[in-house]
């Protein structure tokens, strides 16, 4: 696959942002992405939206940070440091949700703004433990998604944003198009938890066209922190100054080798590995 370039010693590679939630168990939430961001060659800058008491097995607790606090350190990253994209995971409550938006828009990032924003719309884990308050969906449908340059739930989140539960590619297509319909420059309608299915195809819609990405089901069940590393990877690649179809193709490959590169941990489902990188230079 093609990679995305690396910036020589010494020099001050490309930034990107992460909103998001922490993982106790190292799998997912704001620990993938910055390790999906460190091995694509970009520097990470965090900003900790909540943090999760969670292991391989499931989420027994979250504490949300306030608010202002969460708005506090995206502003403070890109005033000094600047980014050249950004991502949001967990997001917990209206309340965060929507200073994020505020704060993103003030400081020139979003659609339609100097620096992309992708949006992990992440509602539950993968073992269905909640990570959003039920009431902030309308949060998300209403004030999240419509500054999003590209929009990335699962299977799940698509059914509790849209109602549409995702079975085949009509259904996929009628689920990209309402969630481009809530104002995402971009939607994309993952195919990887549609289990009935020999490849995993993510489906992309920016209003005019579909554009669809493949590859073979990797049969395992260790994909803890899946849609963080793709969401990562795309932000990369858009920081980059890659088209989103090119950063959602390069996304996907990453997220596949990762895949194939997966471990066990613990009890439970273990992570997908970006470690694969390491070994091939």
């Amino acid at each position: 696959m093609k990679l995305l370039p690396l910036t020589p010693d010494g020099q001050t590679p490309v930034r990107v942002l992460t909103i998001a939630g922490t993982d106790s168990g190292g799998g997912a939430g704001i620990q993938a992405d910055s390790r999906t961001m460190a091995l694509c060659g970009v520097h990470a800058c965090v900003a900790v939206a909540a943090v999760t008491v969670q292991n391989s097995v499931g989420v027994s607790g979250f504490h949300e940070i306030p608010p202002e606090t969460v708005a506090a350190q995206v502003r403070c990253v890109v005033d000094d440091i600047g980014v050249g994209a950004a991502k949001t995971g967990m997001l917990a409550s209206t309340a965060i949700i929507e200073a994020v938006a505020a704060v993103c828009t003030e400081v020139g990032i979003g659609r339609d703004l100097p620096v992309p924003l992708v949006v992990d719309p992440v509602c539950a884990s993968m073992h269905g433990d909640p990570l959003l308050h039920a009431e902030a969906l309308d949060a998300v449908r209403n004030t999240l998604i419509p500054i999003a340059t590209v929009v990335t739930p699962n299977l799940d989140e698509i059914r509790l944003i849209t109602g549409i539960e995702v079975v085949d590619d009509a259904t996929a297509r009628r689920a990209a198009e309402a969630l481009h319909a809530l104002g995402a420059q971009w939607s994309i309608v993952k195919g990887g938890h549609l289990r009935t299915s020999a490849s995993s195809t993510d489906l992309l819609f920016d209003g005019d066209r579909f554009l669809e990405f493949s590859s073979p089901r990797i049969d395992t069940g260790n994909d803890h922190g899946g849609g963080d590393t793709l969401a990562a990877a795309i932000a990369s690649a858009l920081a980059h100054g890659w088209s989103v179809p090119d950063a959602v193709a390069f996304g996907k490959e990453w997220v596949t080798k990762c895949l194939e590169a997966s471990y066990d941990l613990g009890a439970g489902h273990g992570p997908v590995s970006p470690l694969w990188r390491l070994r091939h230079p």
